[in-house]
């Protein structure tokens, strides 16, 4: 394992940007070569003109706003390194704890490794209460409908071996996508692990974009692609 790419779908993050290119420019990804893929789902703000100021990392763009999970599977396909990861243009996660998944890849333990919220309970307290609740649930119906024992699947941090997923169609163009891509890493029996992360939620009015109707949709994917994919 000598590469690594970061994919960072954007869409209005004009205010936190700057600051999580400068955390993911420092961080040596355990001494991996790495390229920071930015993937702008045709943001209204100024977060274009924050990335067109760093011209030595890949931009790719939208030409309508697609939603995360198109965001994110447009980084895949553009992705050439050995280990591929995921990381939001916020500020919730620690771009530092992708040094706590990716040895496990690196020593070819894992194939795909979760940067878990919940496995270190005293990060509960963080969660907005109705967050926690739905991703308790989200993970528990995901646990049942594929006898696993997964304990965050909602997760930014991803890692994945590029070579197992590169050809996995990813069809969920909003939060679904997580619910989707964690069904089909079970499905293909990967080697699957987790480890304990860092979380800073952040508020709806600081600019937090999920809704009560993604978990709808979260639930309805599960069952998909359970039962009819």
């Amino acid at each position: 394992m000598k590469t690594i790419d970061v994919i960072i779908p954007v869409y209005n993050e004009e205010k936190t940007l700057e600051t999580v290119i400068s955390k993911l420019e420092q961080i040596d990804f355990c001494s991996l070569e790495k390229r920071l893929i930015f993937v702008d789902d045709c943001s209204s703000d100024n977060s274009r003109e924050i990335l067109e100021r760093h011209p030595n990392h890949i931009v790719l763009s939208h030409k309508k706003n697609m939603g995360k999970g198109a965001a994110v599977a447009t980084g895949i396909k553009n992705a050439t390194a050995d280990i591929v990861v995921i990381q939001d243009a916020d500020l919730e996660y620690d771009p530092n704890d992708y040094n706590k998944l990716l040895p496990l890849i690196i020593n070819n333990e894992a194939d795909v490794v979760y940067g878990s919220r919940l496995l270190d309970k005293s990060q509960h307290k963080l969660f907005l209460f109705l967050s926690l609740l739905a991703n308790k649930f989200l993970t528990g119906l995901t646990n049942l409908l594929f006898a696993t024992k997964i304990t965050d699947m909602e997760t930014c941090y991803k890692a994945f071996r590029r070579e197992k997923i590169s050809d996995i169609n990813i069809k969920s163009k909003k939060f679904d996508f997580e619910p989707e891509i964690t069904a089909k890493v079970i499905k293909r029996k990967l080697r699957f692990k987790e480890v304990p992360i860092t979380y800073n939620p952040r508020a709806y009015d600081e600019g937090k974009k999920v809704k009560a109707k993604d978990a709808l949709q979260a639930i309805f994917t599960l069952f998909y692609y359970r039962f009819f994919d």
